[in-house]
């Protein structure tokens, strides 16, 4: 059965695997303190979840905000790289703790797993933690999940946990994601607005949904806005996973937000491989190609990318990395692995397979991109 309402969520028939993102705004308040209170009913609605038999995996922001108190730091430790850093480090250790003495107030067990933007992006290192996850669950664990931000850097991080916990629940082979935000979901527009709309439902993030986004984050505690939000949903959608956005900011905020029905279900898409959902959802690309509307229209119906139908290179990438491809009218359509670097693309651009062998100096390859390599956004 699909997952089609808010309330399938707690439903482990429908949702036996569910990932619940927290922000750093609902458990760290605006004196640099957990909200202890807040805490202890939301952990309360887990331990109750995973009475009824559903496995859930905890995707927690907080350690930069903790550790930002305890250390007297400016700026919310968002200052310096130098500043985040060591406030991870020190926020990080209170955080598990934290998790770890609410869990076991229900006799639960949590356990630590910090990641990086290149923990998830590689395959090896991916399937590595997807294993971990898996036998975790398996043995009613409950992990909670953290960006490692006392090693990571601007180039090599997600840069909030929204797009976090979706690429979490792919590597959990969770079933849905749960957001909890400041805001009751996604309205049609900025929700101060008059006559704003809540939107109940989404069948599919598109270019229309993504205008209704407001990229701030309102709090100044945390690194997302709603268009990191969007961002997951589509990761998540890709790869057969629902995704919902709730108010956390009430007391027992699951059970008060889906026993009203109030938030917005983005609902599963399709259901990728399990590579193709990797590849998907990559984050850190290296590069692009630009091609022409009928290249453009060979790959919606399964093709390859051949080097033909290029018309613009940018990047600088190697082959075997994960590259976009967009089409005329510079829309990301597809990402896959590349079978050529950035300048090889270049002297090939254009070009059919007979006279590329006398710009490379070897007979060419195939496909630029082949369509086992590569995901139609």
């Amino acid at each position: 059965m699909a997952i089609a309402e808010l309330k399938h969520l707690t439903d482990p028939a429908v949702t036996p695997r569910l990932v619940i993102k927290v922000g750093s705004a609902l458990l760290v308040g605006s004196d640099g303190q957990p909200r202890q209170e807040w805490l202890t009913g939301l952990v309360a609605e887990v331990a109750d979840l995973c009475a009824a038999g559903q496995q859930v995996v905890l995707v927690s922001s907080g350690a930069i905000a903790l550790g930002t108190a305890k250390l007297g730091l400016a700026k919310g430790g968002r200052s310096s790289l130098a500043d985040a850093q060591a406030a991870a480090s020190v926020g990080q250790i209170a955080l598990a703790g934290l998790w770890s003495a609410l869990l076991a107030g229900h006799g639960l067990t949590a356990a630590q797993m910090l990641v990086t933007l290149g923990d998830l992006e590689d395959r090896r290192r991916y399937l590595n933690a997807s294993s971990t996850l898996d036998r975790l669950l398996a043995a009613g664990i409950v992990p909670v999940v953290n960006e490692n931000d006392s090693v990571a850097t601007e180039e090599i991080r997600f840069g909030d946990n929204d797009r976090l916990a979706a690429r979490v629940a792919q590597a959990a082979g969770a079933d849905a994601v749960l957001l909890l935000s400041d805001v009751d979901g996604l309205y049609d527009r900025n929700p101060a607005a008059a006559g704003a709309q809540l939107l109940a439902q989404v069948n599919g993030v598109d270019d229309r949904i993504r205008a209704m986004a407001d990229g701030g984050s309102s709090s100044g505690l945390g690194s997302g806005g709603m268009t990191s939000k969007l961002q997951a949903a589509e990761i998540a959608e890709r790869a057969g996973i629902a995704l919902a956005i709730i108010n956390g900011t009430r007391s027992s905020p699951i059970r008060t937000a889906l026993g009203a029905s109030c938030g917005t279900l983005f609902l599963a898409q399709r259901k990728d491989a399990a590579r193709k959902a990797w590849l998907g959802g990559r984050i850190g690309l290296r590069g692009s190609v630009t091609v022409d509307a009928g290249c453009s229209a060979a790959l919606r119906k399964g093709s390859s990318l051949l080097a033909a139908g290029i018309v613009a290179v940018a990047g600088d990438f190697v082959r075997g990395d994960v590259i976009a491809v967009s089409d005329a009218a510079g829309r990301v359509m597809a990402q896959g692995l590349v079978e050529y670097s950035a300048p090889e693309c270049r002297a090939i651009a254009g070009l059919r397979a007979g006279v590329q062998e006398g710009k490379l100096g070897y007979a060419p390859r195939p496909a630029v991109i082949h369509r086992d390599h590569m995901v139609l956004l």
